[in-house]
């Protein structure tokens, strides 16, 4: 059995394998962030920009780019940025790891 290759080839791979295309998207700086401050609901470009506290104008503006070209985010006037429902499914494996971190900052 072979695998699904994507469209696109991915950074970092040569294998252009969803997963990894997947993960090099992930992996990328404040996108992770990004899904998890939207996972409670839209929030404008400036909203997100204060609740990341750090993020410059120029990479939030190049990660939302890249998260709605990738279908995870989507813009509406007046509401804002929001989780698709793709980000929304993904977001159910995140709340695993973010039990699993919060038990493993406690550790000592």
């Amino acid at each position: 059995m072979t695998a699904r290759k994507t469209a696109r080839r991915v950074r970092g791979s040569a294998t252009g394998r969803p997963v990894m295309a997947l993960l090099d998207l992930l992996g990328r700086r404040w996108t992770m962030r990004i899904l998890w401050e939207l996972r409670d609901g839209p929030m404008t470009f400036r909203c997100l920009q204060d609740a990341m506290e750090g993020v410059s104008p120029s990479v939030l503006n190049t990660r939302l780019r890249e998260l709605r070209e990738a279908a995870l985010v989507e813009h509406s006037e007046g509401r804002g940025y929001a989780l698709t429902r793709w980000a929304i499914e993904l977001s159910e494996f995140l709340v695993p790891m973010d039990a699993f971190a919060r038990r493993w900052a406690r550790r000592r």
